[in-house]
């Protein structure tokens, strides 16, 4: 930097650097202030209410998107994510549940954050196996763990621990791009606190995300299969197997003016149709 500066040069713009010197400024709320504030937002839609929370709360995205900075490229990106987040939890949060905002928030800039980092890479479409989505979620958490017992990360010794292949391993690892955030760089000049200060641990909510995954997956699935069926074959796997509280063949037949056995038997055939079709995928999606 002072290189440029020397040469008369422009230092160049820090667009991050810049949004958390902005953020940082902004005060936390007390416990009792974020009661208050959020209780306002719940029963009278204040919208001034709502803007002091999220403002209050933006520093709690910068501290939970920078726990990716060596998963995805573009802190930014996933700070206007996690922003989107952090939108919904003001609009959602209910304060007399009992649970803090905070805690609320972070479950949903979390999920906002993870959603966008896979859907950017493509990894959670149909196709993409169960393997996959388990790297993703957790290769650098696996990795931390090893070096914690001083055990070397390798590709060979991550993919035991995983249950996965050493070359998953290698080509999740070519996708994890290391970022150029200066972890030790004050975040601005009137405070000594650095980027790595920001870094805190928020909810675990990877399971959460990637189970609602796998089963927009299913659903998609599920649907695919439908278009193959019938009239009747339909109705017996929407009424009989996919349903809740499932009609008797009883009733089925004489909706269709056929026998209990006949229902029965368009039954098997379907489950039979059904098996064919996901045999390997249900092992994919870890059902």
């Amino acid at each position: 930097m002072q290189v440029a500066q020397d040469k008369g040069l422009p230092i160049p713009y820090d667009p991050l650097k810049q949004y958390l010197s902005e953020v940082s400024r902004y005060p936390v709320l007390t416990r009792e202030e974020e009661t208050e504030v959020a209780t306002r937002v719940f029963e009278k839609k204040d919208r001034v209410a709502a803007q002091k929370l999220v403002i209050s709360n933006l520093k709690l995205v910068v501290k939970i998107a920078l726990e990716y900075f060596n998963t995805y490229l573009n802190i930014l990106d996933l700070i206007q994510e996690g922003n989107v987040g952090l939108l919904h939890a003001v609009k959602k949060y209910n304060p007399y549940k009992g649970t803090k905002f905070s805690t609320y928030a972070s479950f949903w800039i979390r999920a906002y954050m993870l959603k966008y980092m896979m859907d950017s890479w493509s990894l959670v479409k149909v196709g993409t196996t169960q393997s996959q989505r388990k790297l993703f979620y957790r290769l650098n958490k696996e990795k931390q763990k090893l070096e914690a017992l001083g055990i070397y990360p390798a590709p060979k010794v991550l993919a035991a621990s995983l249950d996965v292949k050493e070359e998953e391993v290698e080509d999740m690892q070519k996708r994890l791009a290391y970022t150029d955030v200066s972890l030790e760089a004050p975040i601005h000049e009137e405070s000594d606190d650095t980027v790595l200060d920001m870094i805190k641990a928020g909810e675990d909510v990877e399971e959460v995300v990637a189970e609602r995954e796998k089963n927009a997956i299913l659903a998609l699935k599920v649907g695919e299969f439908k278009k193959t069926l019938n009239d009747k074959e339909l109705y017996i796997f929407e009424h009989r197997v996919m349903a809740d509280e499932s009609l008797t063949l009883q009733d089925i037949g004489e909706k269709f003016g056929i026998s209990r056995e006949r229902v029965r038997q368009i039954e098997n055939r379907v489950m039979k149709k059904f098996k064919e079709r996901f045999k390997g995928e249900m092992a994919e999606l870890d059902f």
